[in-house]
């Protein structure tokens, strides 16, 4: 670990090693934050911690580590109380989509899937939280979805509905940690422009979608760090998200769903065709 300035809080992001998590560490450095930087591959850890030094003068704490397991949580924990850190802003960033209909995959793969996207979120603001209660300070970023506030689409079957819960979540959090002056915010991006669909597969199928719907990561994260800041508990960055959300929100239940219904193809990968 670098040697840390003793004036410079602690920010913790899981899936930091590219896309929206690397581009919260770059934005709250920036900002005078100290780094924990949490996802599986090291190599791309180290590279950003070195990357935060030099332009930013901020300590990191590379911890390479699968967040599917059940026990990923305490060992992350436990690692930021050996080495003294104490986490004032988290941002649970860490996410990924499974290609295809729920029977597609092995129960394993549903399993691991709901391990970092459900299990792993709650895990690490339990852990985290009482803390900042005490210090009557703190800021947990949930990454959730646009996707969590329209209707399901065919394929990516837990994705969508893992958003809506991370969404609700957030929602009891804010609600339960406000008048302890920690601030709670579900981030609710559309489609940014990252690694996800080439880990995913989708790719060739999003990459056919209008530019007007994707986004930069850096002003989905400006927006979140902007959103949770001023108290805001459910974000949506991008005019054309914003949109989506208020054209799904006003349309009958059963017509909205078959919209989803008639362009889920589009966006979402069907049972063999990821190629």
């Amino acid at each position: 670990m670098d040697h840390p300035h003793p004036n410079r809080p602690w920010a913790l992001v899981t899936g930091a090693s590219a896309g929206l998590g690397a581009e919260f560490a770059r934005q709250l450095a920036a900002r005078g934050h100290s780094l924990v930087l949490v996802a599986r591959r090291e190599d791309r850890l180290q590279a950003l911690a070195r990357e935060l030094r030099e332009r930013h003068g901020a300590a990191s704490l590379v911890v390479a580590l699968d967040l599917s397991g059940p026990a990923a949580g305490a060992a992350l924990f436990a690692r930021t109380e050996a080495a003294g850190i104490v986490v004032d802003y988290l941002v649970n960033n860490a996410g990924y989509g499974l290609p295809g209909t729920l029977t597609h995959q092995p129960w394993e793969a549903h399993r691991a899937f709901i391990e970092v996207m459900v299990a792993g979120p709650v895990d690490l603001c339990w852990r985290y939280l009482p803390g900042m209660r005490e210090r009557r300070r703190g800021h947990v970023v949930n990454v959730a979805s646009l996707a969590g506030l329209v209707p399901a689409s065919a394929g990516h079957t837990l994705y969508g509905a893992s958003k809506a819960w991370l969404i609700k979540f957030s929602q009891s959090l804010a609600l339960e940690n406000a008048p302890l002056g920690v601030k709670v915010c579900a981030l609710c991006p559309g489609f940014t422009y990252s690694e996800f669909h080439d880990v995913n597969g989708a790719r060739a199928i999003v990459s056919k979608m209008p530019k007007y719907m994707w986004m930069d990561a850096a002003p989905v994260v400006a927006a979140g760090i902007a959103a949770v800041e001023r108290g805001e508990v459910v974000c949506v960055p991008g005019r054309v998200n914003r949109f989506i959300k208020f054209l799904i929100k006003h349309l009958p239940d059963g017509m909205a769903l078959r919209m989803t219904a008639k362009r889920s193809k589009e966006f979402r990968v069907q049972d063999g065709a990821a190629g």
